[in-house]
């Protein structure tokens, strides 16, 4: 498939190679349904349940994972390093690899806005063929998938520091210099299946920006961006 999103979509069996899941093809189809689709085909059924299954599975093995893995580690650092493991950009990164956005089944208006590489619509993806997993494999084939897909970024996760939640990374600074909490502002423009968020943050004597295709991803953008300034001024004596 090229790059545009219109040539025919690869058949599904180079999909499930790299994933190492046999998925009955009428499941597989089901998880690979963007609503976009889903829509402009009359309304059949789309991947948002496998989604939503799938993003608890996810986070129930990763929390695991990270517990046994870091015995000595406090309750809020392994928040941090499930949320980094979890987040969009995180599982975008794992779609592209598995150049997942070839086979997501999308809609005229999301073709023509490349969703086959928006990380929202990436990561959703990933999570709903991981709910298919569970649902069609149980819990062991589903933990086995997950690890498959996101152990390179378990492994880095304590490696990341502040990076593994920008927000609450700059939550922390503003009260380690008694600055008041961070509060954002967000706003949303274009249609519902392609939103796009622009998301601003004030913290203490800065300000951040930051834009993404979801809400959270926009946030943590700008908390980033307002973290980083935050560092570079010179804290008060005795804050």
């Amino acid at each position: 498939m090229t790059g545009n999103g219109t040539s025919s979509k690869p058949g599904p069996t180079a999909l499930l190679e790299k994933l190492g899941v046999p998925l009955d093809p009428e499941l597989l189809v089901l998880a690979l349904t963007h609503r976009s689709f889903a829509h402009e085909a009359g309304g059949i059924p789309h991947n948002e349940r496998l989604e939503f299954l799938g993003d608890s599975v996810l986070g129930v093995v990763v929390t695991e994972a990270l517990f046994r893995r870091h015995p000595d580690v406090s309750e809020g650092e392994l928040a941090k390093m499930r949320a980094a493991t979890v987040s969009q950009r995180s599982l975008a990164a794992v779609a592209r690899r598995l150049e997942l956005g070839s086979y997501v089944l999308l809609g005229k208006g999301e073709r023509r806005t490349r969703g086959f590489d928006k990380d929202s619509i990436l990561s959703d993806t990933v999570e709903a063929l991981i709910g298919a997993t569970y649902i069609s494999h149980g819990l062991e084939a589903a933990r086995e998938l997950v690890h498959r897909l996101v152990d390179d970024t378990l492994d880095a996760a304590a490696d990341l520091g502040a990076g593994l939640d920008w927000k609450t990374s700059l939550q922390e600074a503003c009260a380690e210099r008694g600055y008041p909490a961070p509060t954002y502002e967000v706003d949303a423009e274009g249609p519902e299946h392609a939103r796009a968020f622009h998301a601003q943050v004030t913290a203490g004597p800065v300000l951040g920006l930051g834009h993404g295709t979801a809400k959270k991803h926009a946030e943590q953008e700008a908390a980033e961006q307002a973290y980083r300034a935050l560092q570079a001024i010179p804290a008060e004596p005795g804050a």
